[in-house]
């Protein structure tokens, strides 16, 4: 090819915020463009296409997403005038809550598409390179998962031995704090067989654990390849039959669907990991009436006692919200009372944060932001006590890792245990993506540390297979 004949690849850069599920509907956007021409780069500086996939769930989200965008306009400006054209877009949550607002307040967007429309992303593009923005926030998850590019091997490869599978978007609760309904929709859940064959590739192109996600992920159903109506646990055990991939796990569950097969899961299933997410987000009625939730305090905490009966060792993380409309200091112990019964190997806590649009927003009752801060200290002190406690717990055991990637210093991996813990071994980059014995010897602020452990007979980690590592 002559120099005359090149044509550069066109580059986009992706910015994710918020949770797992974005992280994943990052990589499908990522899939979608590539066959239209756009490779990832790491460079906002560098890119043709600039997206910033977001998050409404926290406070001042949408301001966020403004004061970025206030940068790129300044990154744009200076790319037109080196004569290079530079087009922006927002996706997630806020581009559908807020849609025309953002094409009105922003002008350097060109293109603002919700969660349930990447599918559309190239024929967005062209409408766009013809003169004209675009704004497309349809809900139509279904068609989605549906029309969405499946990943190349080469890509899956690249991004790692672990990954992500969204097979549920959308919710049905309706929490009086949450905006999910009405940023994702209601729950939809992906059929069965294209679950099983995303996870098959995935493992196929070296996958050793694969994440399950959705907004209400327990609430998935689905007709099962015999014939039946399935749910998250008889799923877990279609996937633990897919070779190669070694290790299940799923986030983000309600308690209210957690039901009796998926229970029975933890306690059968070896490739489910002994690590679960159950948000309560407050331990008092009271308030849990307010938010919605339509359970008690005590209908988790038995939940909690038949999830431990069927799995002693799992590691139980939570949410919680502090500052809810209402709260009183007997409601926060209610909820100090719950942490302290339970024992959590970790957790996710929050000030209530009004969201535009939810029931809770203009209640009575709105708590005083200090004390909305000293309640939050309080119990993020309580439950970072459960939390080192447990990794100590851990210290001087064996335990089965993947290793991940090389840890951050010459010489050392960083894998996962069980439990989610992040562990750092001295050994080859040979080892990433497999599974070693390790001897837990150490404990620092934001990981374990260990040895390998030779066993007799058995490998100190099982390589991957050549088809697989090539």
């Amino acid at each position: 090819m002559t120099g005359t004949q090149i044509q550069t690849k066109k580059r986009v850069f992706i910015k994710t915020y918020g949770c797992q599920m974005n992280v994943y509907d990052s990589d499908r956007m990522a899939d979608a463009l590539a066959s239209d021409g756009y490779e990832p780069t790491d460079s906002v500086e560098s890119a043709d296409l600039v997206l910033l996939n977001t998050c409404h769930i926290r406070e001042k989200a949408a301001e966020k997403v403004y004061s970025e965008l206030g940068r790129i306009r300044v990154m744009k400006e200076e790319a037109a005038r080196q004569g290079r054209q530079v087009t922006v877009g927002v996706t997630g949550c806020v581009a559908q809550a807020e849609g025309p607002e953002i094409a009105r307040r922003a002008p350097v967007v060109d293109l603002v598409v919700g969660p349930q429309s990447y599918q559309h992303l190239p024929k967005l593009l062209r409408e766009v390179a013809e003169g004209r923005r675009a704004v497309e926030t349809e809900f139509a998850i279904a068609e989605k998962f549906e029309q969405l590019p499946a990943a190349t091997r080469a890509q899956t490869r690249s991004r790692g031995v672990t990954a992500f599978l969204t097979i549920q978007e959308g919710c049905d609760k309706f929490c009086t704090f949450c905006v999910v309904p009405y940023t994702r929709g209601a729950e939809v859940s992906r059929p069965a067989e294209k679950i099983v064959e995303e996870a098959a590739r995935m493992a196929e192109a070296g996958v050793r654990e694969v994440t399950l996600l959705g907004q209400n992920v327990n609430a998935w159903h689905g007709v099962g390849s015999d014939g039946r109506e399935w749910g998250l646990g008889e799923l877990l055990f279609r996937l633990a039959e897919i070779p190669g991939l070694d290790r299940l796990r799923y986030t983000t569950s309600h308690p209210r669907d957690m039901d009796d097969a998926l229970i029975a899961a933890h306690r059968d299933l070896p490739a489910l990991m002994p690590y679960l997410h159950l948000p309560v987000q407050s331990g008092a009625d009271r308030i849990l009436a307010a938010m919605n939730r339509k359970h008690k305090a005590a209908d988790y905490l038995r939940l909690i006692d038949r999830i431990r009966d069927a799995r002693p060792d799992i590691a139980l993380s939570s949410d919680f919200i502090v500052g809810f409309p209402g709260e009183t200091d007997a409601d926060f112990e209610a909820t100090m009372k719950l942490i302290e019964t339970v024992g959590y190997a970790a957790a996710y806590s929050f000030k209530y944060s009004p969201r535009p649009g939810t029931p809770a927003a203009n209640r009575d009752g709105q708590v005083a932001e200090a004390l909305m801060q000293e309640r939050l200290l309080r119990l993020q002190k309580l439950v970072l006590d459960q939390q080192t406690a447990f990794n100590r717990s851990k210290v001087g055991t064996v335990m089965d890792v993947l290793f991940e990637k090389p840890g951050k210093r010459p010489g050392q991996l960083m894998g996962r245990s069980p439990f989610l813990q992040a562990v750092q071994v001295d050994a080859d980059q040979s080892r990433i993506g497999t599974i070693g014995r390790v001897s837990i010897s150490g404990l620092g602020a934001n990981s374990l540390f260990g040895e390998l452990v030779e066993i007799p007979g058995r490998p100190v980690a099982a390589p991957i297979p050549t088809e697989v590592a090539s």
